[in-house]
């Protein structure tokens, strides 16, 4: 069996990889990257291979990734800096000699600097050429919008006030559960026939927030509408609520893209490589709100 790593592997998606993996081949085989062991002892206490190293730092990538076959590459998670750090995990795992990454991108259609989301995407395209270049076989996992998210973008308070209030028109995305990603990334890892591949990781349906209004309401039993502002008035409302520029700036772009169709895209991709349908926006919305 060939020797994985998973970056991020004390975050979110890498522990839920990691997760799927373990059910797929023994943990002798799973090599975990992390930046402080500290956070690590779980995964070590379980038989894996705990490497620590830095996106930030080449040499400790260099190091990290002696001896492995594929590499889970998870994107860096801050904007700033991540296009510097993505050419040193792909030129660490060239200079090395691993046979394939997985390179978790993202979903768009627009990848001019046009598109509201190009301060996501701009890093992710320059990425996928990297690897593409590289002479490594590649496998690129193009994510839609977690459906983790739909709370932060509706509102912590929703069911007090009643009211989604983003500007995304009626705008529809296929919202797309980290679970269901987690899983198809280990499915692309433990199986052959994905080198050189590409896959839109997204929902079979596209909701607008006027659907997840409806949903929301049939699930609390409490009345929940939906309201999009221009983005003028909704940079405005949050600035004076206190919200941080950052996250205004994030918001608005998620929902400018969903306006403009960028998020909307579904298939069965999904069910295609794990066997099931992707968890629906119903599913997940009841576990939550009811």
């Amino acid at each position: 069996m060939s020797k994985i790593l998973i970056t991020g592997a004390s975050g979110n998606l890498g522990k839920s990889v990691i997760k799927y993996v373990l059910k797929k081949t023994k943990a002798e085989n799973i090599a975990v990257l992390v930046r402080n062991i500290e956070k690590a002892s779980d995964l070590k206490s379980l038989g894996m291979d705990v490497r620590i190293g830095d996106y930030t730092n080449y040499q400790s990538l260099v190091d990290a990734f002696k001896g492995i076959d594929k590499l889970y590459f998870i994107s860096g998670s801050e904007f700033e800096g991540r296009s510097k750090q993505h050419e040193n995990v792909v030129n660490a795992a060239k200079e090395v000699g691993i046979k394939h990454v997985v390179y978790t991108s993202f979903l768009r259609k627009d990848e001019s600097s046009a598109s509201p989301i190009s301060f996501v995407v701009t890093d992710h395209i320059d990425t996928e050429i990297q690897l593409k270049e590289s002479g490594m076989n590649y496998t690129l996992l193009k994510h839609n919008l977690y459906m983790d998210m739909l709370p932060l973008f509706i509102g912590e308070k929703v069911l007090e006030t009643g009211v989604i209030y983003q500007p995304a028109g009626n705008g529809k995305a296929a919202f797309t559960l980290r679970e269901d990603m987690a899983e198809v990334a280990a499915h692309i890892l433990t199986t052959d026939g994905h080198a050189n591949k590409e896959y839109d990781i997204t929902s079979d349906k596209a909701h607008s927030y006027h659907d997840i209004a409806a949903i929301i309401s049939g699930i609390s039993g409490k009345t929940v509408g939906y309201t999009s502002p221009s983005v003028e008035e909704f940079h405005k409302t949050l600035t004076e609520a206190g919200v941080p520029e950052m996250y205004i700036g994030l918001f608005a772009g998620f929902s400018l893209a969903m306006e403009q169709g960028e998020l909307e895209n579904t298939n069965s991709v999904i069910e295609q490589l794990i066997g099931r349908k992707a968890t629906s926006v119903e599913q997940y919305l009841k576990e939550v709100y009811s």
